[in-house]
């Protein structure tokens, strides 16, 4: 197998540091990339690519490589090769199957040598973090490979798509990450390696099974500037809006802890509306005014209750106090959702600030106060969350500029989605601020809502679930168009389905908790059956003594089953190592359900040690004189002499099979 020769030591995940935007809740979870079970680290994956690449491709490819390896090598001027064009959405900037038996060209292995073999790209590493290098910076894009895990040293290491990645390996640099032990809580990962040598660990999710040793998983990442989705076997799992990017990264493959291959690596430029739902992806849960079926809207606590529920984005209002402030708060007055009464463009900032904004929901939530935009967005910045922001009502440029001042001041410009009904806030948003997002939000469809959304230059637009579902038919146009959609407000499961079915890219609700949940449902149904290997661990190292059960969970199946080195065994039962040779050894679990088959696969080794032997003996069934002797030579550690007795005694006074396995044992202890 071809490996990684390595060379400077790098440590894997040494360190943990929350990331900025989640500073009051760190995300490190042992033996992950934020924090690892030793000192080379944790960890940090992921839908389908094609098998095969058509020779089609190649002259691309060869022109993309040759332009990189020119760059690498600081040639360019040298050869005066022209720049190469900038990727336009749908361009294949990468694509390699590794049929050419040999590293692509440009592509920069930074620690260690890799190799290419039988068709994949092999590396390994033993301690630390290695990887490779290539393609070129891009804000949107979709990264795919197909992954699989020759050995690892134990389930929670890790391999890793790059996604953010300067050519020479320097920090900081971002990866979303895969453990062969997928369903751990922290299976895969969004992470960062900081100029610091330590780990942001931003997002973690399980997936449904296990990836495993020797069985190909397709992963891929879609990435749209700060944002990214995570997908499994064509299933988006886990999702980020915490990439901070560079202007320089590129893409890489990374490794820690084992050998992993790497077949039909492919990048895709996108085109830059990140808010569409690609194929896999469950709808975005938008927090409609905060939680607000569970908390007082349009309150930090309310905030609170939607971020730590799932939501991809909350959703608030903004007008300004009669002294220019401006405050999160839907209605045109405060009569309704606090203990004062007049029109927000009446009273003062101070004023507003004296309200209280919860008692009116519960008594639990007496004292919460309006929050200005300003402390909401540091509130999202600090603890994690993004913000579709409506602006409420008539505003003139310059009040829509202080709220664009605002969200520049507190830096979350990467994170803030402007809508609103009034196209006149639109224009003054966009003309201000190009860099924010824009939706119409419309409480009926337009005759035609494409030109409309063209005209405007929005991002997404945003009708009622109702409306949206008299005509269905218009999602599509929207799309064809590179326009989300975004249904508000709906709370009811009925209409999530059928907003689902026509393609509906968000939701409004007042319910995201229910919303997240319903979405993770759908996803675990459409999964199909999932199987993996829990006991033994894949990696295990095993000696004769113990008697691991065979540990297989399984849902949406309709039957399992379970080999060992190719012969059926029983799962929920103990394994008898006495009678299997020393070394590597190979279970595999195939489930078959109504939506298909899922299998997975894991190796343990038994390992041979003097405690295992005298275990062996003692099991054997041989009779006393010759379990008499040969414990005596075992206690003195006269291996060879006990080997040679054990082959003298087969058939006689030691069973025939138990004898070779003692015999083969007690040989592999007098060579230490």
């Amino acid at each position: 197998m071809g490996a990684w020769t390595v060379g400077a030591v790098e440590s894997g995940y040494p360190g943990c540091h929350h990331a900025a935007d989640v500073a009051a809740r760190p995300l490190c979870i042992a033996g992950s990339p934020g924090g690892g079970g030793d000192d080379t680290g944790g960890f940090p994956a992921l839908p389908s690519v094609p098998s095969m690449l058509t020779l089609r491709r190649r002259p691309r490819r060869a022109v993309a490589a040759l332009a990189a390896l020119a760059t690498t090598a600081g040639l360019f001027a040298a050869v005066q090769t022209p720049t190469p064009a900038a990727a336009g959405p749908g361009d294949v900037v990468v694509a390699e199957d590794f049929s050419a038996g040999t590293l692509p060209a440009g592509w920069r292995a930074v620690d260690g040598d890799w190799t290419v073999r039988d068709g994949r790209l092999r590396g390994t590493a033993t301690s630390g973090t290695r990887k490779i290098t290539f393609g070129r910076h891009l804000t949107h894009f979709r990264f795919e490979a197909t992954v699989r895990f020759e050995s690892v040293a134990e389930p929670t290491r890790w391999a890793a798509l790059g996604l953010d990645v300067p050519a020479d390996g320097r920090t900081p640099w971002w990866i979303a990450t895969m453990r062969s032990g997928t369903t751990a809580a922290n299976g895969l990962e969004f992470a960062q390696l900081t100029t610091a040598n330590a780990w942001n660990v931003t997002d973690t999710a399980a997936a449904p099974y296990a990836a495993g040793t020797g069985r190909d998983v397709k992963v891929a990442v879609e990435v749209h500037g700060n944002q990214a989705r995570w997908f499994l076997d064509g299933r988006q799992l886990l999702r980020t809006s915490s990439l901070t990017r560079s202007t320089d990264g590129g893409q890489a493959l990374v490794v820690n802890g084992g050998s992993v291959s790497f077949d039909d690596v492919r990048v895709t430029e996108l085109p830059p509306n990140g808010y569409l739902r690609p194929a896999g992806a469950p709808l975005s849960v938008i927090a409609h005014r905060g939680a607000s079926a569970a908390a007082p809207e349009n309150t930090l606590v309310a905030q609170e209750v939607a971020r730590r529920a799932g939501a991809d984005f909350v959703e608030n209002d903004v007008q300004p106090s009669r002294d220019g402030v401006p405050f999160v708060l839907h209605d045109t007055t405060v009569d309704r959702t606090t203990d004062g009464t007049g029109a927000i463009r009446a009273l003062t900032a101070a004023q507003l600030k004296a309200l209280d904004a919860g008692s009116w929901f519960a008594p639990q939530y007496a004292g919460a106060r309006l929050p200005t935009l300003a402390e909401q967005l540091a509130d999202l910045r600090t603890r994690g969350g993004n913000l579709l922001l409506e602006i409420k009502g008539a505003h003139t440029r310059a009040e829509v500029a202080r709220i664009v001042e605002v969200i520049r001041a507190e830096r979350m410009t990467a994170r803030v989605f402007v809508q609103s009904f009034e196209v006149d806030a639109l224009r003054h948003t966009r003309e201000l601020a190009p860099e924010l997002p824009t939706g119409l939000l419309r409480s009926s469809l337009d005759a035609d809502p494409v030109a409309v959304a063209r005209e405007l230059g929005v991002t997404a637009y945003n009708p009622t679930g109702a409306a949206l579902l008299a005509r269905p038919a218009v999602v599509a146009d929207l799309h064809r168009a590179g326009v989300a959609v975004m249904a508000w407000t709906v709370d009811s499961p009925a209409q999530w389905q059928q907003l689902e079915r026509i393609g509906t890219d968000a939701i409004i609700t007042n319910r995201p908790a229910e919303l997240a949940g319903w979405n993770a449902a759908g996803q675990l149904a459409a999964a199909g059956p999932a199987v993996s290997i829990a006991a033994p661990l894949d990696g295990a190292e095993l000696d004769r003594a113990q008697r691991p059960v065979l540990t297989v969970p399984v849902t949406d199946a309709d039957s399992v089953t379970v080999t060992l080195d190719g012969q059926p065994v029983s799962a929920g039962r103990p394994l008898d190592l006495t009678g299997l040779a020393a070394g590597e050894h190979r279970l595999r679990a195939v489930a078959t359900g109504p939506k298909g088959t899922a299998s997975a696969e894991a190796t343990f080794t038994v390992v041979v040690t003097a405690a295992g032997l005298g275990h062996l003996l003692l099991t054997s069934g041989a009779k006393t004189p010759a379990l008499t002797v040969a414990t005596n030579l075992l206690v003195l550690r006269r291996y060879a002499e006990l080997a040679r007795y054990a082959e003298q005694q087969a058939g006689k006074r030691l069973p025939a099979a138990a004898a070779r396995t003692i015999a083969a044992d007690a040989r592999i202890l007098a060579g230490r």
